[in-house]
Order: structure tokens, then sequence, then C-alpha cells
């Protein structure tokens, strides 16, 4: 039995296209940098036949370059096997701090899903930049353990296309399920990636979205830009961990994750996209601290994570975990940089 067809969160229903298998980053970032290049020319001249009118997903010319509205398209692959990732993910466990187990942790499924929508994002149809593209936040919601030698059935497509005071953002929705899973049952694991377009605008509806701004994550969408984090002031609760990130962990994390973002490889190659040093993956941050909230969390949750100020390498970072309900249940975090006061994420763990 299969999943029907996904809505998105207005309601539509998307079109399922079955994939043969879920795709590698580097040719999808590759293919995203020439998109990126078009959707700038077709913005600057706009005029100029298919410069301006950007391409479909056959490569006919179309309206990608100026219509902002996100394809009606649902990416789909079937029989997703794991019984043969257990050297990676023991890796994957071990760099995070995760028990080594065999039991795949929800940061593990958003690497395992996330090429899928990555895909969907270099689509010729799809309107916005994959260069720039700011991580902001993730949802994530686990309904139950995913171990090795499952089967699995990943879906991933964008939608919620929403203004923004800098721009415009979307969500990136990945869903995971076991494999002949009950069509009418929720997924195991759910993703869902928000991200910032600079500069772009829709028909003024109101301003709406998070106001936080991001580090690149693992599918940042090779975003060569940081964002602003949150300029409120706040008083550092006392830590409960530091993290000293050593100046391989972005290059550590890339093999992992497949994220090979220049901003993330290198001192060299960040300072190109304007950072002193290469920056920690938003994602690696999250699933850090996931760890280190541990087995409390249980086996059904969610996972909420938003970033502010990057994570520069090598660098330093402290953590607390607390309780995050009157009640005891759940856990907040925050990872922060002692020396300047800067957030560099937060969120919460709270049972399903």
């Amino acid at each position: 039995m299969t999943a029907a067809p996904p809505r998105t969160a207005d309601g539509r229903e998307l079109r399922v296209e079955t994939q043969p298998g879920l795709p590698g980053l580097g040719g999808l970032y590759a293919r995203g940098a020439a998109a990126s290049g078009r959707i700038a020319a077709g913005r600057a001249l706009p005029s100029l036949p298919v410069i301006g009118e950007g391409r479909s997903p056959d490569g006919q010319p179309g309206t990608a370059g100026s219509d902002l509205s996100l394809p009606d398209v649902a990416y789909r692959v079937s029989g997703v096997g794991t019984d043969g990732l257990e050297r990676h993910l023991h890796d994957y466990q071990r760099l995070l701090h995760e028990p080594v187990s065999s039991t795949l942790p929800a940061g593990y499924l958003h690497v395992l899903a996330f090429p899928l929508g990555t895909a969907v994002m270099v689509r010729g149809d799809f309107p916005l930049p994959l260069l720039g593209m700011v991580h902001v936040a993730n949802r994530v919601d686990v309904r139950g353990p995913v171990v090795l030698g499952d089967v699995l059935d990943v879906r991933a497509w964008a939608e919620n296309l929403r203004p923004h005071r800098r721009g415009v953002q979307l969500d990136l929705v990945a869903e995971v399920r076991h494999d002949g899973a009950d069509a009418a049952a929720p997924p195991v694991w759910r993703g869902v990636s928000t991200y910032l377009a600079k500069g772009f605008e829709l028909p003024a509806k109101g301003q709406s979205g998070s106001s936080g701004s991001g580090s690149s994550g693992s599918g940042s969408s090779g975003s060569g830009s940081s964002g602003s984090g949150s300029t409120d002031e706040w008083t550092p609760p006392l830590p409960t961990g530091r993290w000293a990130l050593g100046p391989e962990t972005g290059r550590a994390y890339a093999a992992l994750s497949g994220d090979r973002n220049p901003i993330h490889m290198s001192a060299l190659s960040a300072k190109a996209f304007g950072f002193p040093r290469a920056i920690a993956h938003g994602m690696y941050t999250a699933a850090r601290a996931l760890a280190d909230v541990g087995p409390g969390r249980g086996d059904a949750y969610r996972w909420t994570v938003e970033f502010g100020k990057p994570v520069l390498l090598p660098g330093t970072v402290d953590v607390a975990i607390t309780p995050g309900a009157e009640d005891g249940s759940g856990y907040s975090y925050v990872g922060w940089n002692a020396r300047k006061g800067l957030r560099h994420l937060s969120g919460e763990v709270v049972p399903l």
C-alpha cells in the first residue's frame, strides 16, 4: 500500500513524479549553480528572450525566472534500502556524538532525504536561485524508530511561498515512510526546512514568516550568505556543555552529508563568499544539540531549530540543555558564542 498524493499546507494536491533513486548532491549543486545564474540574468535582463523567460523542466522556454510560483510536484523514491548503510551510519553517529546503534537518528534521515528535496529546487520551473538561499529553521516530527534493514519510501516537495521583510520564504518538505505502510498513517519522519531567498518580492499581502535568518546548514542550498541572526538582547543560561569544533568539522560533515558547499570546506574557499573563515553546517549544529538531549527525547518527538549567527571554524560553542516545560516533558536547547554573546541556534525537543 502506498501513501496518498501529498497536499501542500494550503490543501493543494501535488502530482507525484517517481524517481529511479535518491540523487547525489554533487550533480544537483552543479545544476543549481547554472539555474541560479540563469535566474539572476533573467532578473537583470528580463527583456532578452530565453534568458528572461527561464526554462521549464523539459528544457523549453518557460517562466521560471519571473513567475514566483512553486512547482505543483512531489518527487518520490520507493524501495530505498538501508541495510548497506551500516558503516556510513556509524560514522555519522560518531561524528555527531550519537550512540552507535542500528537506529537511524533524525538528523541522519535528514541527510538521507535532503537530496530529493534539492532535486525539486533545481527543476527548471523552480523560481528561486539555489545559490544564496539562507537556511532559517527546521521542524522535524519523528513518529517512531527507523533501523538498519528497513525499506523506505521518500517524498519531497516545496510549498508555502510567502513574503518576508528581506525577500521571500518557502518550506522544503520531506517525508519518510516504511515502504508499504498504511496510506492513512502519518510518515515515520517528516522534516520541514525553511529557507529565505533575499531580494525577491511577492504581491503585497502583508509581511509574514520568521524574521530570523540563519547560517547555511546541510542542504542549505549552497548559501553563500550568513543571516543576520537574532538581534534581541538576551542573557545566556548556565552552560551544560561546550563543543570545541576544529577546522576539519565542516569537511567531516560534508563527507557524510554530501553538502560540499565551499563556505564549509576551508577558510580560503569561505572567504570567496564573504566569510572570514569556514562555517559549520547548520544541520551539524542542530543534530549535535539533538544528540546532547540524549535518550530522554524518546521514540516520538518534535525537534525544532532556529538558526542565528553562523559558527566560525575553528570555534567554541557553549550549549545549554534544559527542561522545556513545567511538567518536565521535553527539552529546550541553545548554543552560543560565550565571548561575543551571540546565539548560533536554539530549539526544542518535545514529545509527540
